[in-house]
């Protein structure tokens, strides 16, 4: 059942701590939740009723364990297993589907990190950069038991300085501690690329199927040459995801796999028709047959017309 109903916004911290009947807050801008002292569940949906959404204003960070919930980042279930991590950038939409309340229930740690936090520090633009809270997360962070105690560490170091008697290096060391945990969280997602290879094959099938419907002729004249953000939102994954992915698979980002792929293409209509290298060009889905021609040169080293008498 879908909703119409707009998200709810939680616009501050101490916004967040009160709708979930937490204490309040000791930092206004930074805190660290255990799940398990959760009260209360705005968010729930009950039975029969649609899902509801929230949108926080601030940068949320969750190792979740025992998840029983289906929760969806945008319009993408997460991929749950045991304990995961998801990264959420302000202002993304959470919604959370569960029978009862019981299957709601999950324990793990909460980060909660306000942009103004990380305010005139190199972390403010950084963060901004890391891949993994731009990912439309059909597959969140799975640790294995080492690197969730890291985690769960780190979280707890910015916990205890918060805690203790703030002082002129407090802020310098937990956006330290908060760039240290980003850092993992960077070599955990490369490392899930290479362990995780089922699952990743799958989606390089996927796309494999996907670009060998828009390679037929009639629907490449008629659409042109895919882009990256047309594949990956095609596959539910954002484009930095995917292309980082297919690097890790195949030594190729997104732009350059779906050029080659089109080469073989011609290379095929070019030694097995008498079309016109125009003809060809937009057949292909180039709206001028120089640009076909450039790009066949740097992948071939090779004008089409040379490459076709090769074969005369």
């Amino acid at each position: 059942m879908k909703s119409n109903e707009p998200p709810r916004h939680i616009r501050t911290i101490t916004e967040y701590h009160r709708l979930m009947e937490l204490p309040k807050p000791e930092h206004p801008l930074i805190s660290v939740v255990r799940f398990e002292d959760i009260k209360a569940r705005p968010g729930l949906a009950r039975p029969g009723m649609a899902p509801k959404s929230i949108s926080h204003h601030f940068y949320t960070i969750a190792l979740k364990k025992n998840v029983n919930s289906k929760l969806k980042y945008g319009q993408q279930e997460f991929d749950f297993d045991e304990g995961v991590m998801v990264f959420m950038a302000p202002r993304q939409v959470l919604s959370v589907e569960a029978a009862t309340e019981e299957e709601f229930k999950h324990t793990g740690w909460l980060l909660l990190i306000h942009p103004d936090f990380l305010w005139n520090t190199p972390l403010s633009d950084k963060i901004k950069k890391y891949e993994y809270f731009g990912y439309h997360l059909c597959e969140a962070l799975h640790l294995s038991n080492n690197e969730e105690m890291l985690v769960v560490g780190l979280m707890r170091q910015v916990e205890q300085e918060y805690h203790a008697n703030m002082d002129t290096s407090s802020h310098h060391v937990m956006v330290a501690q908060l760039e240290l945990l980003l850092t993992y969280a960077g070599r955990f997602y490369q490392r899930q690329f290479l362990t995780r290879r089922i699952p990743h094959h799958t989606i390089l099938e996927r796309m494999e199927s996907l670009l060998a419907h828009h390679f037929k002729d009639q629907v490449l004249a008629a659409q042109g040459v895919p882009t990256v953000e047309s594949v990956a939102e095609a596959l539910n994954l954002s484009s930095d995801y995917l292309s980082r992915l297919l690097t890790t698979l195949t030594g190729q980002s997104t732009r350059h796999f779906i050029q080659d792929k089109l080469i073989e293409l011609a290379k095929e209509k070019l030694s097995t028709t008498d079309l016109s290298v125009s003809e060809i060009a937009f057949q292909l889905g180039f709206e001028h047959p120089q640009s076909f021609s450039k790009l066949f040169k740097i992948k071939t080293r090779y004008s089409p017309a040379t490459f076709r008498q090769s074969f005369n």
